[in-house]
């Protein structure tokens, strides 16, 4: 035969140790991997079943079209590109669809590169946030809500416009300046109050108040004698716009003239202008302020609505507390008050933590400017179909939260530096935090719902499994049902809604608007009611409605929304528990493993022939007899040239003794390492979930009287004994056509000689020298 004949039965030899070559040519495969030995009693199931494999990894409604890849042409733009195209690859760039194993295993990879993301986004989140929040809140809202002095009215309990004066001159500004210790001794802090001896109040407080204009109403004809001006609620068309006398607090500023921005209080939204003045930063001028008020009638009948803001700062935690103390006077007269206090964090970066996150930031900008460009090598291959998908949808959803979380942690920054600056220049103005603390609030809500779909996000790569597509393939299937049940739902939820606003909506506070009528009947649905205000309410139609209620919406209409979802659930599970197995993550581990425990076990085997040639040796072996002793054991030429090449290192095509030892110390450490690892993985083995299914061995618990239908590990190890015979007699057979090669090849080369030599042939050695095997 001619060299390049020779050539081609090398390469087997090294194939055969990886086991891989004679699967693609319709031979076993090792047991271990996927296949048996044709011989053997032990059949084992393939891992997977590429037919039951989706054919639209996309999960649109119509398979993408991917375009025909052009023949790969040299140059550093091609690599470029290619490059580019394997770090940005995902299963929606690439036609995976006839390959199971990949598209697993591409899925894996971007899940393990989302969890990353996730682990840096939630840093992120948290590092925003601390438990302190709460117990700053906590104490501040006790201190200026709960608080009473002399007079014993807190801010709660204010009913009227004397309970207000008799607040604001006494729970509110003890509240507000801490001059003394508790012993009576003075506290030196300079200018600033610091409220509880740790918060330092930032400028001054104040006072804004919102008023409409006389006869803003009308007075019906048979009451005018009788009443004198009308005062209509609050709208911004009938707001009193117009100065009283000199002085902030009796001249009207806009909202623009103030910075400030609307109040959305339990009657109405107020605007951000309004009549104003500031305290001072001391307790004696202040009272001043608010007794000359006081005395000249500042809130008279047109008030309907009073604003106290001031803000405070906690060194000790690094956090910020926005108050908003808010009284309506409504055209009822009266008094309602309420409260805000937004607790945040605005400046960020000031001990190691903080330093901390701002390298997760960094990961943070990097993940998403490697997201976008991912969505847009997508969005380009597949047009319009893209957004036919809920997870591209969702995808975008996150970038841009993400996108204006970025933006705004830029402007925060650069706007809480112009105002501390400010605010130190001239520490007896008002210190304006509003506007930070409520975009400071919107920023966290809107990380907050950014996390929210991250986390729902994962379900897009853990999709491919068919037990976790049952809750998407439940909603899927039964969207149609329900919604035509939530328009039958929400008729009659809404006609009891209307019918409890009418019937108790006067006497009840849960049911006082349209809106808290639609949440309390979503309460009485999960228990949480008082029928007694009912009854007290309405004693005929009140027992009538909760029972009618009750009945209609808990008992039949909510029995029907959950048999809508049972019967889809057991529809979808009915069919997932019909479809073929599918290749799983859990499949691609076990497959790894046992490569790489063949593949230790055959490098354990060669060590092992080279010893065997060593100890077969003199003192010095020469390079022809340690290649024909290897090559008897069915090694290749390159493995013995490259294993004796690296211990001669005179390069004379002998081992001396000094050189053999070497090679025998090497040769043993190494095979006391490859041990120890096979070792290791077999316990891995043992302890792994993963190789205790039974799943993978129909076969085998087909031929086996045990009722769990496992495989032990003795079963196991005999089966892994009869691939490693296998493999001996494999290479055996190798060895002997090698012989017979070299043998054809002798023949061919006499030429002259040749009627002579196959003359000498006996006649059973005519035949095909395969046959002799």
């Amino acid at each position: 035969m001619s060299s390049g004949q020779d050539s081609d039965l090398k390469l087997p030899i090294q194939e055969v140790h990886e086991m891989e070559s004679l699967s693609n040519k319709n031979a076993w495969d090792n047991a271990a991997y996927e296949g048996s030995p044709p011989n053997s009693p032990f059949k084992v199931q393939a891992i997977y079943n590429p037919s039951s494999f989706p054919s639209n990894p996309y999960g649109c409604e119509e398979p993408p079209v991917y375009p025909e890849k052009s023949q790969p042409s040299s140059g550093f733009c091609t690599a470029l590109s290619n490059g580019i195209r394997s770090l940005w690859g995902t299963k929606l760039t690439e036609n995976l669809t006839n390959n199971p194993e990949l598209y697993v295993r591409r899925t894996l990879r971007e899940l393990l590169v989302y969890i990353v993301f996730l682990v840096d986004i939630c840093l992120l989140t948290y590092g925003m946030t601390s438990s302190n929040t709460y117990y700053y809140t906590k104490v501040m809202s006790d201190l200026f809500l709960s608080t009473a002095v002399d007079t014993q009215v807190t801010f709660q309990t204010i009913h009227s416009m004397t309970d207000f004066w008799d607040y604001a001159q006494g729970p509110l500004l003890n509240g507000l300046y801490w001059t003394k210790w508790y012993n009576s001794d003075l506290i030196s802090h300079g200018p600033h109050s610091f409220i509880y001896y740790e918060n330092m109040l930032l400028g001054v407080p104040r006072i804004r108040q919102i008023k409409v204009m006389n006869n803003s109403c009308v007075v019906h004809k048979d009451f005018r004698k009788d009443i004198i001006g009308c005062y209509d609620i609050y709208t911004t068309d009938n707001e009193n716009k117009s100065p009283i006398k000199n002085g902030s607090a009796w001249i009207y500023y806009s909202e623009k003239e103030l910075g400030g921005s609307s109040h959305w209080g339990k009657i109405t939204v107020y605007s951000g202008g309004g009549y104003y003045q500031d305290l001072k930063t001391n307790l004696n001028e202040s009272a001043a302020i608010l007794q000359d008020l006081k005395d000249n009638l500042w809130l008279d009948r047109g008030t309907r609505a009073i604003f106290i803001d001031f803000s405070v700062y906690n060194a000790n935690i690094n956090l910020f507390c926005v108050i908003r103390l808010v009284v309506e006077f409504p055209a009822t007269g009266g008094a309602i008050p309420s409260s805000q206090f937004r607790t945040v964090k605005l400046i960020r970066y000031i001990n190691n933590w903080d330093f901390f996150i701002i390298a997760c930031e960094i990961i943070f900008c990097i993940f998403i400017l490697y997201y976008i460009v991912e969505e847009i090598l997508e969005l380009k291959l597949h047009k319009l179909q893209y957004f036919k998908c809920i997870w591209n949808c969702l995808d975008l959803v996150v970038i841009l939260l993400s996108l204006l979380s970025i933006g705004f942690h830029i402007f925060r920054t650069i706007k809480v530096n112009i105002l501390m600056g400010a605010l130190l220049t001239d520490p007896e103005s008002y210190a304006d935090f509003e506007f930070l603390a409520f975009w400071q609030t919107q920023y966290n809500n809107m990380n907050a719902v950014n996390l929210f779909f991250a986390w729902i996000k994962i379900f897009k790569y853990i999709s491919f499994n068919k037990t976790m597509t049952q809750l998407s393939s439940t909603l899927a299937r039964c969207a149609k049902d329900i919604l035509g049940f939530a328009i039958m739902f929400f008729i009659v939820f809404f006609a009891y809604a209307q019918l409890g606003y009418l019937l108790f909506g006067t006497q009840v506070q849960n049911f006082s608007t349209f809106l808290k009528c639609i949440f309390t009947q979503f309460r009485i649905i999960l228990g949480d009611f008082n029928f007694d205000e009912i009854d007290d309410a309405n004693r005929i139609l009140g027992p009538i409605y909760f029972v009618t209620y009750v009945f209609f919406v808990f008992f039949v209409l909510l029995n029907m929304f959950l048999a809508i979802i049972n019967d889809t659930y057991s529809e979808v599970k009915a069919d997932l528990s019909n479809q073929k197995s599918e290749l799983q993550i859990t499949d691609i581990i076990k497959q790894g493993y046992n490569k790489a425990l063949m593949k230790l076990k055959l490098k354990k085997e060669r060590i092992s022939d080279v010893q065997k040639t060593l100890q077969s040796g003199s003192k010095k072996l020469d390079f022809e007899d340690f290649r024909s002793n290897l090559k008897d054991l069915g090694h290749s030429d390159q493995e013995i040239n490259d294993t004796f090449a690296r211990y001669d290192h005179d390069d004379n095509k002998v081992l001396d003794e000094e050189e053999q030892m070497r090679m025998r110390n090497e040769l043993e450490e190494k095979k006391i390492a490859l041990n120890a690892e096979i070792e290791k993985l077999g316990k891995n083995m043992d302890k792994s979930p993963v190789f205790n299914r039974s799943a993978d061995f129909d076969n085998v618990k087909n031929n086996s009287n045990k009722p769990n239908g496992s495989v032990t590990k003795e079963e196991f190890q005999a089966l892994e004994r009869q691939v490693v015979q296998l493999e001996h007699s494999i290479r055996n057979i190798i060895s002997k056509v090698h012989a017979i090669s070299a043998k054809l090849e002798t023949m061919e080369k006499g030429k002259d000689t040749k009627g002579k030599l196959l003359q000498s042939i006996p006649e059973n050695e005519k035949r095909d020298p395969m046959e002799n095997l």
